[in-house]
């Protein structure tokens, strides 16, 4: 379609801010992982003499970082409404959200929507994919301890040995409580047609707004991480103190994202912000450990239910504009997620400055040296 004379402002303009958008990245970039990466180099000898205190600063540090990342989409107009349980009561407990994917936006909108309960994503751990290793940010998260998975058939078992080894080595030394997990193990639009097939020739659910979960990056988090009890059996979130330090995991947070008209936002348009403000619609579900099944079979037919479940909310949102009411109420309720623009001004104006820092620090030494 060709455009018209009154549409071409409208379009000059929104290039314009587009490219102003991407060259604050760019420059947000620039200074802020930097600073990030010399800041923990500059506290390594706290790392050894006390390393909890070590990981709580760069836990701090990383929130910062996620949550600069989160205020892109926001000024764009990119907000979250929230529905289901109010996952701040868990907050300070240990937990699994399992998530449905839908597109690289996903990622930013958790950055967003978890900023406001308390240190989640300071003490967060992500599974997500091994090319996100090789992006700008990836060397946060190898700091950061997140672990990079590879998909495919042929990698499978060995990821998940490394996997086990990763959360033996990261997951309680480094002070971490949440993780988050998408079992889908890839995009919806690219895992739909291989799932349903999947599904047809084993007499499983046929889904069209998520696909079939994997369940075996669950099961070792699961085995690593619930506490047992004396007797073997594993501990939820509403027993009894146990004897060791941690209480190990405690909850896992059903979640489910939905975008309005079923059109997820990607990594660019939340850089660029040419798409118009959008809603994001999240939707979380707390089940206690303790009505989790361990076992593989019994655990890959309760992730199966709760894609189920995903399946028929997004199936409601999309034809309604929301989810439906919990189990037990007459009316659903929705939250309104909101970041603070003095707290963004702060976190940035701190980045920026700590840029200007190291850069005339490492002036200064490299004028003495040469």
């Amino acid at each position: 379609m060709a455009m018209t004379l009154e549409e071409a402002p409208w379009l000059g303009w929104l290039l314009v801010k587009a490219l102003m958008r991407f060259a604050f990245m760019v420059v947000n970039n620039l200074v802020a992982i930097p600073s990030y990466i010399c800041y923990v180099i500059i506290l390594q000898p706290l790392r050894v003499l006390d390393s909890k205190r070590f990981w709580y600063i760069e836990g701090i540090m990383y929130k910062w970082l996620l949550g600069m990342v989160a205020s892109w989409g926001w000024y764009a107009g990119y907000t979250v409404m929230e529905w289901g349980e109010d996952i701040k009561a868990v907050s300070k407990d240990e937990a699994v959200m399992l998530v449905n994917h839908q597109a690289t936006g996903d990622v930013c909108t958790l950055m967003m929507c978890l900023q406001d309960k308390g240190l989640v994503v300071a003490q967060m751990m992500w599974l997500m994919d091994h090319i996100f290793k090789y992006t700008n940010f990836g060397i946060v998260s190898l700091v950061h301890g997140d672990f990079f998975i590879r998909q495919g058939r042929s990698y499978r078992d060995q990821q998940l040995l490394l996997l086990k080894k990763h959360l033996e080595n990261n997951y309680r030394s480094r002070d971490r409580k949440w993780i988050v997990l998408f079992p889908e193990g890839g995009f919806l639009r690219k895992r739909r047609e291989t799932s349903q097939a999947f599904a047809k020739k084993n007499n499983l659910p046929f889904l069209t707004n998520v696909t079939l979960p994997r369940s075996g990056a669950t099961k070792i988090i699961l085995n690593a991480l619930v506490a047992q009890q004396k007797n073997g059996s594993p501990a939820g979130g509403d027993a009894k103190e146990l004897d060791s330090k941690s209480k190990g995991l405690q909850w896992i947070i059903d979640t489910t994202i939905a975008y309005p008209k079923a059109e997820p936002i990607d990594i660019q348009t939340w850089i660029l912000g040419y798409r118009k403000p959008t809603v994001t619609h999240v939707h979380y579900r707390i089940f206690p450990i303790k009505d989790v099944p361990l076992e593989t079979d019994d655990l890959t037919t309760w992730l199966y239910q709760r894609f189920v479940e995903k399946e028929d909310l997004l199936s409601h949102f999309y034809e309604t504009g929301a989810f439906p009411p919990s189990k037990g109420h007459k009316e659903a309720v929705s939250r309104e997620m909101t970041l603070s623009n003095m707290w963004i001004f702060l976190i940035q104006s701190f980045a920026f400055l700590s840029g200007y820092m190291w850069y005339n620090i490492i002036q200064y030494f490299y004028h003495c040296l040469f």
